[in-house]
């Protein structure tokens, strides 16, 4: 996910370029989204007075990052629809279904980074083109990046977390049921969620 592209916004008017950081540049490399140690989910308001979440348990991702030219940074990031799991199998079939994702026409969901900009600190904004079934939209998505760290098996990691709202209307997720008190049975509004492990490749 682009999420990883740390720059300024460009304007019309030139912006001041961010003074090197010599810890920013020993990131630099390639690096493989962990899904064993990630999370890539979603939050949706369920008959208007309530909740409910899923995640999507087969998805990976490759992330280059250069320190030294944080805009060249890139990311990628593939997600099976066949994966969701909201922990009820009637409704995972259903989002499974051409009522929703139409997992069997469409089985992934992406996201390709195009442009990012710091917010101060740590904090992030990344946007670049989200696809899902044959729908390729602009997608802003807010992050924190966690840090980096050597694990137990001597891989170098680093970890983001962000978030970002779509309305699912219009990525084709249409479907809906109107309730006899008003409202609708599931909100447009889908929040995504994003928590990301990538462990650093071998030269």
């Amino acid at each position: 996910m682009g999420l990883f592209n740390r720059k300024n916004n460009e304007s019309a008017v030139a912006t001041a370029t961010l003074p090197a950081n010599p810890a920013l540049a020993a990131l630099t490399g390639d690096y493989s989204i962990d899904p064993a140690h990630s999370s890539i989910g979603f939050t949706v308001r369920h008959a208007m007075v309530t909740n409910v979440r899923g995640t999507f348990a087969e998805h990976e991702g490759a992330l280059k990052l250069d320190g030294a030219n944080p805009g060249a940074s890139t990311a990628t990031i593939d997600v099976k629809i066949a994966s969701i799991d909201t922990g009820i199998g009637d409704r995972d079939g259903h989002l499974r279904s051409g009522d929703f994702f139409d997992a069997e026409q469409f089985p992934l969901m992406t996201f390709r980074s195009t442009e990012a900009a710091q917010l101060g600190g740590d904090k992030y904004r990344v946007t670049g083109d989200l696809t899902i079934k044959d729908v390729t939209k602009p997608l802003s998505i807010d992050l924190e990046f966690n840090g980096t760290a050597t694990d137990v098996y001597g891989n170098e990691r680093i970890g983001f977390e962000g978030s970002a709202e779509i309305l699912r209307s219009e990525w084709g997720l249409t479907w809906n049921a109107a309730l006899e008190t008003g409202g609708v049975m599931v909100s447009d509004k889908v929040k995504l969620n994003f928590d990301i492990s990538a462990i650093k490749n071998a030269a």
